[in-house]
């Protein structure tokens, strides 16, 4: 391994990736494959899903600050988003992949790029970590159902939003998609930056903290490999499962 890295974290990437493959490998199953698997489309599949999306968001902004160059790091991501964007709506377009988790996380890393130098040339002082934490998951919270048209979460809806904020879809990056918006997969701005906020605030809260980060230094070899090429294989996994999966349809 090499010196330097938080292994843990890049294990616990590896493992989320792990997940992910599996759970789109059950989704060609279902969808492909015409296999009925209730369990994965009801309640079970989604929480399953969620904790998934859930842990990449919330592992990015914790590792935020811990790029050499995170700008860098941000627009590779970004440019990975466009990539599937476009190979999406050119060989799938029923499966069309727009403003989705790739999007997400390289527009987080490049927003918090420039907060983070605004805040350092106005030289103030660093906003209280757990209150930002606080604050975050309380936004992510209140705001996650409205790209549905609501304040509240999932089942809860606290305040239903007006319609005319859903009227365009260039909007969709931030939250408010338009009638005509479709994504098979999309995390816009709001909810998740505020998600992606509080693994940066809990980096915040405990990153000065030797003892605290001197734990995430060991790891698990297999797993750490898999999440230091977790992009590579993110980008690769599905074109691969879905190539096995249709060729299994036709014997």
């Amino acid at each position: 391994m090499k010196e330097g890295r938080y292994h843990a974290l890049d294990s616990l990437r590896g493992l989320l990736l792990i997940n992910m493959v599996l759970y789109h490998a059950l989704y060609d199953v279902v969808y492909i494959l015409g296999i009925p698997l209730p369990w994965y489309t009801g309640w079970p599949g989604y929480v399953w899903q969620q904790s998934i999306c859930w842990g990449f968001i919330f592992l990015s902004g914790f590792c935020f600050r811990l790029s050499r160059h995170p700008v860098r790091h941000g627009l590779v991501v970004l440019e990975a988003g466009v990539l599937v964007s476009v190979i999406t709506y050119l060989a799938m377009p029923s499966e069309f992949i727009l403003f989705g988790v790739l999007y997400l996380l390289g527009l987080a890393g490049l927003i918090q790029c420039g907060v983070w130098q605004l805040w350092s040339w106005w030289k103030r002082r660093p906003f209280p970590a757990w209150l930002g934490l606080g604050l975050s998951a309380g936004a992510f919270l209140l705001t996650r159902n409205v790209p549905r048209g609501s304040l509240g979460f999932e089942g809860w809806e606290l305040l239903a939003l007006p319609g005319w904020l859903y009227q365009w879809d260039w909007l969709a990056v931030a939250g408010l998609p338009g009638p005509g918006f479709h994504s098979s997969d999309y995390f816009p701005l709001i909810p998740w930056m505020f998600l992606y906020l509080c693994g940066y605030f809990l980096w915040r809260a405990v990153g000065h903290r030797r003892r605290v980060m001197e734990k995430l230094k060991p790891g698990f070899a297999p797993l750490a490999f898999l999440g230091r090429h977790s992009l590579l294989i993110y980008l690769l996994h599905q074109p691969v499962l879905m190539g096995v999966f249709l060729l299994l349809g036709k014997l």
